[in-house]
């Protein structure tokens, strides 16, 4: 998405020009706005932007098959709809706009709710509508603070603006993967505390080891950070995806968890690190035009 518009300076897509304007618009705007609006404002976006536009049409591809070419662009521009109208309730918190969202939990094959549970955990999430609700919630249910690792953007005043904005959804502290080589301690330590660490496995950092896997039927790789702090705390590895519903209305889906033993063999990670990008398959199969996956 990157090459889309300028990509150096203040009018980079993802420098800071665009990101105040869509705060303020979250923020400021008036509540009709704030509802209506942005799944017009996602599909001009679709429209206005062919490579992004075949990207997104080829991962829908590649999640859920071939499809007519009518269904294909209505995926195209439901995925951009999705994405704008997420983005903008995000960009609303701490506003006169913001509202909490409601969250359904769906747990598969009737594993424990992770939101109500008690104990260390990682969750490993993706860059699916409402995935920063989830953390969110888990920090407010659970009334401790919960670790969101992320890749650390570009546009450094960008990066400071979306970081302010998510830390006053309550109880969310972020940690920038790849700036500090220590910075794997303060997640232990908080893992070992019983805390809750979230990361997503669907876009992996220059330079980030990774572990080879099978994703929608095609060699691909997921990071290995959360494999590595399941093997040294012991905390299980939970898949936890969202899904937006409805206005400011999300279901949250749960999967089993995988566990990595402390003197875990290659092949074992392996097979952990399949588990994981099978529970992606899954979700995304299932709710193809709820994935951004904009940066291919």
């Amino acid at each position: 998405m990157m090459t889309l518009a300028p990509t150096h300076g203040r009018l980079a897509l993802d420098g800071i020009f665009w990101r105040r304007l869509a705060a303020a618009g979250a923020g400021h705007g008036p509540p009709w706005f704030v509802r209506w609006a942005p799944p017009v404002i996602g599909v001009a976006i679709a429209m206005a932007m062919p490579d992004a536009r075949r990207r997104i049409a080829d991962q829908l591809e590649r999640a859920r098959g071939h499809v007519g070419k009518i269904r294909a662009a209505f995926d195209v521009a439901a995925t951009f709809a999705n994405f704008a109208s997420t983005l903008t309730e995000v960009l609303s918190a701490g506003s006169k706009n913001w509202r909490t969202p409601a969250a359904t939990v769906h747990l598969r094959n009737g594993h424990d709710d992770v939101v109500a549970s008690e104990g260390a955990a990682i969750l490993v999430t993706a860059h699916t509508a409402g995935w920063e609700s989830i953390a969110a919630l888990l920090a407010n249910k659970r009334r401790a603070p919960v670790f969101v690792v992320m890749q650390r953007e570009r546009d450094a005043l960008a990066r400071d603006l979306n970081d302010s904005i998510r830390r006053t959804q309550g109880g969310l502290r972020i940690v920038h993967a790849g700036e500090d080589p220590l910075a794997s301690l303060p997640l232990l330590r908080h893992l070992r505390d019983g805390g809750v660490v979230a990361l997503q496995i669907d876009r992996i950092p220059a330079g980030m080891s990774v572990r080879p896997v099978t994703l929608f039927g095609k060699a691909s790789a997921i990071p290995e950070g959360p494999l590595r702090l399941a093997r040294l705390t012991g905390a299980p590895i939970v898949p936890v995806f969202s899904q937006r519903t409805g206005y400011r209305r999300y279901a949250i889906h749960v999967y089993g968890p995988v566990r990595v033993a402390r003197h875990a063999d290659d092949d074992a990670i392996d097979a952990a690190a399949q588990q994981l990008a099978d529970a992606l398959s899954s979700f995304v199969s299932a709710h193809p035009t709820q994935w951004f996956a904009f940066a291919g």
